[in-house]
Parts: structure tokens; sequence; C-alpha cells
């Protein structure tokens, strides 16, 4: 059998659960979380058996990734986790572990980098693998040896679905979202430009330094655009993922039994 690696975004899909048990009724938090975990681990038994995996890691986040200190307002106004969440995530990490499948969580990189650093040392390998997200950070990712599963929905996302979602080819997302920023993340973008905007210019041109300077496009959009370049260049940082941290282990260690 071929190597295939399933990488869990863990938090992702703890947290989309949780929500759904959080409004469920129960007759304690401690029983609540019992059935989030048991939900939890079934969804990790599921996406083994779809996936035919042969490797396997849930990865969670560090503390403080590189991106709080790179722009001070990074998530700062993201809804903190709920305590009881938080409390019990240790049971969420042992229920993931009984599946068979391996837990890691850094010190302080988010689980974003650290999977997109995997999928990008399997591809160098050809080795394919299947990232189990509906964050859309790793939609730029996705090619012959990466795909993006969304649990929930029960579909792989592909290069059909970025362009009807964003209006923009896959190739482009990440100009896009640099230019737009993303609300989601307290990712600030360009002043000024909004949706329409950014997708004109990433549409129409090969780069944005090549849309600065044509005479054709609007004159206040290339204001916007010359007056506020360097929070492109932010943006464009914080909505990248890394594909070169050092993991620290190797894909024997993801191993299923």
């Amino acid at each position: 059998m071929k190597p295939h690696l399933l990488l869990i975004d863990a938090l992702n899909l703890i947290r989309r659960i949780y929500a759904v048990d959080a409004n469920q009724k129960h007759h304690s938090d401690e029983q609540m979380i019992q059935t989030c975990c048991a939900r939890v681990a079934h969804a990790c038994k599921k996406l083994l058996d779809t996936s035919n995996a042969t490797h396997a890691i849930a990865v969670f986040d560090g503390d403080k990734s590189w991106r709080y200190h790179f722009y001070k307002d990074y998530k700062h106004s993201r809804a903190p986790m709920p305590q009881v969440l938080k409390d019990a995530l240790l049971h969420f990490k042992a229920a993931i572990e009984e599946t068979g499948i391996v837990v890691f969580e850094p010190i302080n990189d988010e689980a974003d980098d650290i999977i997109a650093t995997l999928a990008f040392k399997a591809s160098n390998n050809q080795i394919t693998s299947t990232v189990v997200s509906t964050d859309k950070g790793f939609l730029p990712y996705i090619g012959p040896y990466i795909t993006v599963y969304d649990y929930f929905k029960k579909l792989y996302l592909d290069e059909t679905s970025i362009k009807e979602r964003f209006g923009v080819e896959q190739n482009k997302l990440v100009d896009f979202w640099a230019l737009a920023g993303d609300k989601t993340n307290d990712i600030p973008g360009v002043k000024g430009i909004g949706t329409k905007s950014a997708q004109q210019i990433v549409n129409n041109y090969n780069s944005i330094e090549q849309a600065a300077v044509d005479e054709s496009l609007s004159s206040s959009i290339k204001a916007k655009l010359a007056a506020n370049m360097d929070m492109y260049v932010i943006s464009k940082h914080l909505v990248s993922l890394r594909t070169d941290i050092n993991l620290g282990f190797s894909l024997k260690q993801l191993r299923l039994n």
C-alpha cells in the first residue's frame, strides 16, 4: 500500500463538534465533555477509514505563534476558548490517541504551520496527504499530493469550489487575502481595498507591483496601494503558512499500527 498521511487540524475539529454539543441538553458539563470526546474519537475513526491513511497526526496549537509577535493585533478580537473546553483538552487528546493517531502540540507554532510543513515535506517525497480542516488557509496548497477535506460538509475542496467561493483562482488566494484582509483573524489588508477591488486587481494583473504602476488602473486604487503597500506585505506574511518548520520527528513515527 502506498503511504498516505492524514493531517487533522485538531482544535478546528474539536471546537466545531463542541459548538454543537454545547447547545444540547446535558445533565452536567462533565457529561457534555464525555459525549463530545466520544464524537471526536468517532470522527477520527471515520477519517482513518475514508482516507485509507497509513500515517496520521492530530495537531494542536502552541501558545503564541510568530504571528502574534509579528503583528500585535493578530486575532485580537477573537473570542477566547470556553473555559470548560480548555480545561478538558487533555481528555480530547487522550480520546484521539486511543484511535491510534499521534497527537502533537508544539510549544509556540500554530497547527496550520505544522500541518502545512508536514504536507509540504510529504509532497516533496511524492507522498499524498489529506488535510482535515475548514480553515481556508490551507486552500492555496491543494495540489497533486495535497488534498483538503471538510469533515462537516463531507467534501474535498478543489479549484472550482475555491473560484466559486472567493472569485479568484487558487494561485491568487494569498494576494487576494493580503489585499482584502481577513476579519476572522484580524488581518488588516490594504485600507480601502475591499473584496471587489481585490478581485479586480488579482484577476487582471500578474502581481500587485504590476497593478500599482499600470496607468489604466483606477487612480484611487493606485493611491491606496501606494499608501498602504507596507500593510499588504505584512498581511501577505500573516496569511501565508510556513512550510519550513523544524518538526523534530519523522514520518515513520506517525505510522498507524
